[in-house]
C-alpha cells in the first residue's frame, strides 16, 4: 500500500547532497576512478586524543544512561571557556550555551522555537538548505535575500521589501559561508545588529566554519554590542575537529533563545550521548593544538586548485575561509549541465550551485576534502574538456 508524504515534504526541492550520492556511488559502483569534491566532509581523522577519550568514556557505565537535557555541565562550561578564548566574549555557560546534535539539527529546528504560521525569515540563497526547510517545517515563510558577487556575497539588508519586513521574525546568515567561502566583516555585523534591532528581528548565525579560514580569523556575530540581545550563534565540532559523523555541536547566545531552542529539544531528541560530550570537552581544551595544522592542510589545498583551475581556464576567486571553493562556470553556463559534464566525461563530482538556491546557477561549488594530488588530477581532466 502506497501512502502520499506530508504537504510540508511536498514543498521541500530534493535534498541536493542526497542526489550527488546516489550519482556518485553508481559511477564508482561502475568501476570509475570518482575525484569527490562534492560534499564536504573532511577526509582526515579525528585526532587520536579525542578518539582515546571517547573510547575511555564509553566504557563508564554512568554514561549509558540517558544524557541530561541540556548537556553535560562540563561541556557547556568548556564551550564557554573556549568562546571566550577564541572570540573574547563570556557566555554564561549555565543559560547562554546549549549543546545540540551538531549544528544542523539545531539550526533546521530553531524555527520551530519561534516562528508561527504567517511569519516571515529571512534566508540567504544561495545557502546551506536546512535554513529554509526549518522555515518550511514550522509553516512559516521563507524570504529570500540573493547573495550576489557584486555585494560580496553579502546579504542587501536595504533591498528587502518592507511588506516583507513587516511580517519578519527571523533572519538567518552564516559567515563563513557556505557555499560562497565569504567572510562578514565587522561592519555588516554592526549593521546587521541595527537592522535586528530596528525591526524586530531575531538573528540565527551559522558560524560552524570560523575554524577553517585562511586570512585573519573570522569574527563571531556575538562578539559585537548588542549582539547578544538580539541573536544566537550556531557552533560546530565537525569542521574543526574531523568529527562530521559523532554529532555534537552547540548554541550560544541569547539566554532566552537558548531557553525556547532547549525547551523545544527537551520534546524531540534525548541529548548527546554522553561520552561524545566527554570527548568533546577535550576537543575544545586542546583546540588550539588542532587548528593550525588543519588550516595549513586546507591552504596547500586550496593553492593546489586555484592553480590547477586556473591553468584549466577557469575563474576561481580565492577563497577567504571554509574547505569550499565557489567557481563561476565557464561562459556561466548553468551549473547543472556543468556539474553533470564534469562527472560524465571527467569523474568528477562537484555540487551545482543551484541546488544552494537561484543566484547559484552560474556557479559550482568544489570542497577541498580530497588530496593535493587529487585536486591537482582532477584539474588536469578538467583542463580536457572544452565548454
Amino acid at each position: 500500500m502506497d501512502f502520499d508524504r506530508a504537504e510540508r515534504l511536498k514543498a521541500l526541492p530534493p535534498y541536493l547532497f542526497a542526489e550527488i550520492e546516489k550519482k556518485k556511488k553508481a559511477a564508482i559502483a561502475a568501476g570509475r576512478d570518482v575525484i569527490n569534491l562534492g560534499i564536504g566532509d573532511p577526509d582526515t581523522p579525528t585526532p587520536a586524543f579525542i578518539i582515546e577519550e571517547l573510547n575511555r568514556a564509553a566504557r563508564d557505565p554512568r554514561n549509558h544512561q540517558y544524557a541530561l537535557d541540556a548537556g553535560l555541565p562540563e561541556f557547556r562550561r568548556a564551550a564557554a571557556d573556549w568562546f571566550l578564548r577564541r572570540f573574547k566574549v563570556k557566555l554564561d555557560p549555565d543559560s547562554e550555551v546549549l549543546p545540540t546534535i551538531g549544528s544542523k539539527e539545531a539550526i533546521a529546528h530553531f524555527p520551530l522555537a519561534v516562528l508561527n504560521p504567517g511569519d516571515v525569515a529571512l534566508v540567504p540563497e544561495p545557502g546551506y538548505p536546512p535554513y529554509r526547510s526549518g522555515v518550511i517545517f514550522a509553516g512559516a515563510e521563507a524570504h529570500l535575500m540573493p547573495l550576489l558577487c557584486a555585494n560580496d556575497f553579502l546579504p542587501d539588508l536595504g533591498a528587502i521589501p518592507a511588506r516583507v519586513l513587516e511580517r519578519a521574525k527571523l533572519i538567518y546568515v552564516n559567515y563563513p559561508n557556505n557555499p560562497t567561502a565569504a567572510v562578514a566583516s565587522r561592519d555588516f555585523y554592526v549593521d546587521l545588529v541595527a537592522f535586528a534591532r530596528k525591526h524586530r528581528l531575531i538573528v540565527a548565525s551559522d558560524a560552524a566554519y570560523t575554524e577553517v579560514y585562511f586570512d585573519e580569523p573570522p569574527v563571531s556575530f556575538l562578539e559585537l554590542p548588542g549582539a547578544r540581545d538580539v541573536g544566537i550563534e550556531f557552533h560546530s565540532l565537525s569542521k574543526t575537529f574531523n568529527m562530521t559523523g559523532w554529532r555534537i555541536g552547540f548554541a550560544v547566545g541569547n539566554a532566552s533563545l537558548i531557553a525556547h531552542l532547549g525547551r523545544l529539544k527537551t520534546n524531540l531528541d534525548s541529548g548527546i550521548f554522553q561520552a561524545i560530550q566527554v570527548a568533546g570537552v577535550q576537543a575544545l581544551k586542546n583546540a588550539e593544538q588542532v587548528t593550525p595544522g588543519l588550516i595549513t592542510m586546507y591552504r596547500g589545498r586550496r593553492d593546489a586548485l586555484l592553480a590547477g583551475f586556473a591553468a584549466a581556464g577557469w575563474d576561481v576567486v580565492p577563497p577567504r575561509a571554509t574547505f569550499y571553493a565557489w567557481i563561476a562556470t565557464p561562459k556561466g553556463l548553468p551549473s547543472a549541465g556543468v556539474a553533470s559534464r564534469l562527472l560524465d566525461e571527467a569523474d568528477i563530482v562537484v555540487t551545482p550551485g543551484i541546488g544552494f538556491g537561484p543566484s547559484g546557477t552560474g556557479y559550482v561549488r568544489a570542497a577541498l576534502t580530497v588530496s593535493e594530488d587529487r585536486i591537482r588530477e582532477a584539474a588536469r581532466r578538467i583542463a580536457t574538456l572544452k565548454f
